[in-house]
């Protein structure tokens, strides 16, 4: 369990925040400035920290406000890109997937088998290739001496075990499945925030409603989005991780975002679950769609991957197109009928890809491998990437910032380092807390279960049907930097990616706001 003197120095708050906005405002210098706090710009700004340089890291919203809480919830380990060649790439995410796992964030990763149904649709020769590519992958897992422990074989199963592990599918024409393992995060938000406070507690001044109006190489003019107050951050080198925002802060940044659509189900509608399925996309050779149980009673299906054109919006809106298009491939494969009206929330993100293969190209087509590209005024970009490379992007931009502007800085040290909750599975299992919170919390989970023990109010969950108590939304406030009801709601805790739950517990959320004094420790 954390102790107090961690808890503080790594907790997030609006009293904080205004503390260290102050001092900038007053003229402090810091050597690195990060703009965005995304999973790649907290990254940045932990692997600044830790090498001893101090850091600002702002962005105009929240934690994890854009790409990074739209994703899969999945650490891949680059089976997509074995496939297309892209070795590189693929081994890089593998050692992430491992780092994630087995070192910095064993608490929020965890192994997720997943049912490939070999339906009627998937011919002998789709099912034999598929095969080829889990067993390649597996030999990634121990090119990236992540332990078998960690990830087990992947291994064919008969259609009676392919239906006890995915009830829904059609029995008709079932050969059976091929059981493959990757990781799954219990919440791609909750991992920002843990890297956000990581970085805060090694001494990173980490500063949300705080807008980039302009950047150059030595700061940025900024804006405190609460007052509507200006003021310059002086900073000796800059790094840009805004994501699909980059290209309107540093000129001749081409990108070309990519919409990734996920539907929110019941769990219950697609009866008993215990893997997440990959459903082959009819006519698609490398594409699924993926059904990925989280453990709530919801369940996410998704993903698309369709260009985005025009501006970029703050938060995508979801297509009828997108959600019909989801529909049709799991009306493919299972044996229950799905319709629109089951569908209980779906939500869109926006891929920051990198535009190098003009204008014909698809957006599946392009390479996710990160770029970090140094503008001649000395503002380090990094774009491209995803979510399980996120340390790896952080890294190669910090080493880029250094080197340009020739900063005093030791060499990346976030492979080894734990973040906050982190625990091996021995300690977090004896953690005398709700499984739910250790999964979400870590070592962290025993004092929020406290906030409930001493008011049994808190430790009620705050809406009919939802998990997530009282207590969360307190521990949101004082420890995670949530400042208003959507950072409660839609990043802290994911009750609002279902409309209906969003409103129902919006007088908890305001709540959990006032409970807490102006000024904390």
């Amino acid at each position: 369990m954390s102790s107090p003197t961690t808890l503080a120095a790594s907790s997030l708050n609006a009293a904080r925040r205004s503390r260290e906005l102050s001092e900038l405002a007053d003229g402090t210098q810091v050597d690195v400035l990060v703009v965005g706090l995304g999973a790649t710009g907290a990254g940045a700004a932990l692997d600044a920290a830790t090498r001893g340089l101090t850091v600002a890291a702002i962005d105009s919203h929240d934690l994890a406000f854009g790409t990074s809480r739209w994703s899969s919830k999945l650490i891949h380990g680059g089976l997509r890109y074995l496939a297309t060649g892209q070795l590189d790439v693929a081994h890089e995410s593998a050692v992430e997937r491992g780092i994630l796992m087995e070192r910095t964030a064993p608490h929020l990763v965890r192994a997720q088998p997943f049912v490939l149904p070999l339906t009627p649709l998937v011919s002998r020769g789709q099912a034999a290739l598929a095969w080829a590519g889990f067993r390649a992958g597996d030999l990634l897992r121990a090119s990236a001496r992540t332990a078998r422990a960690t990830l087990p074989a992947p291994r064919t199963l008969s259609a009676v075990e392919t239906r006890h592990m995915a009830a829904a599918l059609r029995p008709a024409g079932l050969r059976g499945g091929l059981l493959s393992w990757d990781g799954q995060l219990t919440d791609d938000a909750r991992l920002v925030t843990a890297i956000a406070r990581t970085a805060a507690a090694h001494g990173a001044r980490i500063l949300t409603r705080t807008r980039a109006l302009q950047l150059t190489g030595s700061g940025a003019r900024v804006r405190d989005e609460l007052t509507g107050e200006e003021l310059l951050i002086r900073a000796r080198t800059v790094i840009n991780a805004a994501g699909v925002w980059a290209g309107g802060l540093v000129d001749d940044i081409r990108l070309r975002p990519s919409r990734g659509t996920h539907l929110v189900l019941r769990s219950e509608d697609l009866g008993s679950l215990t893997a997440g399925m990959h459903i082959p996309i009819p006519g698609e050779t490398n594409r699924f769609v993926l059904v990925l149980p989280q453990g709530d009673g919801r369940v996410y299906v998704g993903l698309t991957d369709e260009p985005v054109d025009g501006d970029i919006p703050d938060v995508p809106e979801v297509p009828e197109t997108d959600i019909g298009f989801l529909l049709d491939v799991l009306g493919s494969a299972l044996d229950v009928t799905v319709t629109r009206n089951d569908v209980m929330g779906a939500f869109a993100g926006l891929r920051p890809l990198l535009d190098t293969t003009g204008d014909s190209a698809r957006t599946a087509d392009i390479s996710r491998k990160h770029a970090v590209l140094t503008s001649p005024d000395g503002v380090v970009t990094v774009v491209g990437g995803k979510l399980t490379t996120y340390r790896r992007m952080a890294q190669d931009a910090v080493d880029a910032a250094v080197t340009v502007r020739n900063l005093a800085a030791g060499p990346s040290g976030t492979a080894t380092l734990p973040l906050v909750g982190a625990a091996g599975p021995g300690a977090l299992a004896a953690l005398d807390a709700p499984r739910r919170l250790v999964r979400r919390y870590g070592s962290e989970a025993g004092q929020i279960h406290a906030l409930g023990l001493a008011d049994p109010a808190l430790a009620r969950p705050v809406i009919p049907g939802h998990p997530v108590t009282g207590a969360e939304l307190r521990w949101a406030v004082r420890h995670e930097g949530a400042l208003d009801e959507s950072d409660i709601l839609d990043r802290r805790t994911r009750i609002g990616l279902v409309p209906h739950d969003r409103e129902e517990a919006q007088t908890a959320a305001r709540d959990a706001l006032a409970a807490e004094p102006a000024e904390l420790p």
